[in-house]
């Protein structure tokens, strides 16, 4: 007959392997996957950018796909195939906003029609994000709101009277003051008299 002292030494080595097995998967059972901790987790991927060289100087856009992916997706398109090189900033109405972008504008012969080229690509993408100072958006034609393409405008100052009228696609994060100075350039009405050439566009 076993002692008092070996029966208890006995239940415990049982009962410590009991607690072992609880915490081990059965042959053939895989475990529970881990969460991935915060530190785990991938960084988002970086917004697009793109760097737009003038005849004053540069300044870059941040692009934002979460506002509207298929107009940040043509834009970078059209830069990368060269489509806004040697356009201008036609449209300027100081204090509001530039313009530019026309593949018409590349023919200083074509001046009539500047601001009618390059447009009834896309479809409106509208957003609740604030029209304010350096903001990037979408022109279209007056008749139509799915009627975007290739122009673009920068707000010198905030437009709230622009919301849900017009696609929000990014905002210039480097060289307002480049912007600033396309902004006074002479202008007969909201035409631009002196030519300020894009030079390049380039998406890094």
């Amino acid at each position: 007959m076993r002692s008092r002292k070996g029966l208890v030494l006995a239940a415990i080595v049982l009962g410590g392997a009991a607690s072992a097995g609880a915490v081990q998967d059965p042959p053939g059972v895989p475990g529970k996957p881990v969460a991935p901790t915060a530190a785990s987790l991938p960084a988002p991927p970086a917004a697009p950018e793109a760097v737009v060289e003038t005849d004053l100087g540069s300044f870059t856009i941040r692009l934002r796909p979460g506002l509207a992916p298929r107009h940040v997706q043509h834009f970078l398109k059209t830069a990368k195939a060269g489509g806004f090189d040697h356009t201008t900033f036609h449209r300027i109405i100081p204090g509001g906003i530039i313009q530019g972008g026309d593949p018409l504008s590349k023919d200083p012969k074509a001046s009539p029609r500047y601001g009618t080229g390059g447009l009834g690509i896309l479809k409106a993408e509208f957003s609740d994000h604030p029209f304010k100072r350096g903001v990037v958006a979408a022109v279209r034609r007056p008749s139509s709101v799915d009627s975007a393409g290739n122009q673009f405008f920068v707000c010198l100052s905030d437009q709230p009277s622009l919301q849900g009228q017009y696609t929000i696609f990014g905002e210039v994060v480097e060289g307002m003051g480049v912007v600033d100075a396309i902004g006074q350039t002479s202008v007969q009405g909201d035409r631009a008299t002196a030519r300020v050439e894009i030079k390049k566009v380039t998406p890094r």
